[in-house]
């Protein structure tokens, strides 16, 4: 554990920083190619990242090493209405983008050990939340608010072709968080005042950045029915990490955030010689993990403090995402891209006061893409990804005893990436 605890800092200084994600608070997928393409990937393996949607699918890409980076810009606002008791004292548009320019690398190597086992390593960003107030939002605090959470996964993963048509795959995650929350000092009153709100006030905010470590299984299956039809299905376990012991009075259960379990399956086909067409459909049980799935006015009315079990979360519901992509092989050395990408809402119109923190609330994201053959017949790829505007205005989101009013969050997103790879 010593040396894991060294290694996976270093990592993430080479494969991540500062991430918001798009999938609720994950990716909407993982390599250029697939993020092009809608984030399709379960039944459609294009590089050495195909570990991250569905580890079967490194028995199907052969030897190979993939470098990407992607630069990533979420827009974050807050608007504040009828607040203090209806005098509007709060009200207001409250710009949470200080913060607004995020690049995110990627790594993967496979290789074949024989013709029917592989073994390889996929290393990205799992996903994350990030915002950054550019003034103080006096329902929370007296200076500007915001968090910064990353989630970088290293995925060892091994790989088996049961018979000619189909191969499962399994891997390790191993996985490193960084989290950081500020400007919540509405929090921290003492325990025993009548304000109290944490079970450890001196641990809920401006702390500084605390480490997380943990681990989880990945499984994944993928058949071939005929030349033209693949189908896939994955298991990806909760992710059970330590605590962020410097914010055991901010998240539930003394500072536990788990990464949630998801599950999925998909279908790709070869509509002709020149296009593939795929889709998957992903379900992300945000609900597994009580930092997340906690209601949180609610519990905190109910005498649930802020750290303990019940304590509050930020009352996010599980998700589905549908994920569509087509790849048009133009000619030898140029294939087009494109997909869509839609998720249900993870945040509830009562819940947005929290989630003045965590507003990932974008759902549609239209993705377009491109791969170059280069003369070494090395591959150049590059994606763009447009996450439309969403908004999530509260409902009795802001109780009377905070004075009343409503919060409402507004997002959206613009990404490029770039990828080189090659054959080995």
């Amino acid at each position: 554990m010593k040396y894991t605890q060294k290694i996976l800092p270093f990592l993430v200084l080479l494969t991540t920083t500062e991430a918001s994600a798009t999938d609720g608070y994950f990716a909407h997928g993982y390599g250029v190619k697939s993020q092009a393409m809608g984030g399709v990937g379960i039944a459609l393996p294009q590089d050495a990242l195909a570990a991250a949607a569905n580890p079967a699918g490194l028995g199907l890409v052969g030897d190979r090493v993939d470098f990407g980076v992607t630069w990533f810009r979420p827009q974050r606002e807050t608007q504040l209405v009828d607040t203090a008791g209806g005098s509007k004292a709060f009200d207001g548009d409250y710009d949470a983008n200080d913060t607004e320019n995020f690049i995110i690398p990627e790594f993967g190597y496979n290789r074949q050990i024989n013709p029917n086992v592989t073994f390889g390593v996929s290393v990205y960003g799992n996903g994350g939340m990030n915002t950054d107030y550019k003034k103080a939002v006096p329902l929370l605090g007296s200076t500007p608010p915001g968090v910064d959470l990353i989630q970088l996964f290293v995925a060892p993963t091994a790989t088996w072709k049961m018979t000619p048509s189909n191969t499962i795959g399994v891997s390790l995650n191993l996985a490193y968080q960084r989290f950081e929350a500020k400007g919540l000092q509405n929090f921290t009153a003492p325990i025993g005042t009548p304000q109290q709100t944490s079970a450890a006030p001196n641990e809920v905010t401006n702390k500084g950045h605390d480490n997380s470590y943990g681990a989880g299984v990945h499984i994944g299956w993928i058949g071939q029915l005929n030349n033209a039809v693949t189908l896939g299905a994955t298991y990806q376990s909760k992710t059970y990490m330590s605590k962020f012991d410097k914010y055991k009075g901010l998240f539930a259960e003394g500072g536990d955030f788990d990464i949630p379990s998801t599950y999925g399956v998909g279908i790709a086909v070869k509509a002709t010689s020149q296009l593939t067409v795929a889709a998957d459909v992903q379900r992300i049980n945000y609900s597994d993990v009580k930092s997340v799935g906690n209601l949180s006015i609610s519990n905190l009315f109910a005498g649930n403090l802020l750290g303990t079990s019940n304590g509050p979360g930020f009352g996010w519901r599980d998700v589905t995402a549908v994920k569509l992509g087509a790849s048009y092989a133009y000619n030898d050395t140029l294939t087009l891209r494109a997909g869509y990408n839609h998720t249900t809402q993870p945040i509830r119109k009562s819940e947005t006061l929290f989630n003045i923190l965590a507003p990932g609330v974008v759902q549609d994201h239209l993705t377009l893409g491109a791969t170059y053959v280069l003369p070494n017949k090395s591959e150049l790829s590059f994606s763009y990804i447009h996450a439309f505007e969403e908004s999530v205005n509260g409902s009795g989101s802001i109780p009377a005893a905070f004075g009343g009013g409503e919060a409402n969050l507004n997002m959206y997103q613009d990404s490029i990436g770039i990828a080189y790879g090659w054959q080995l």
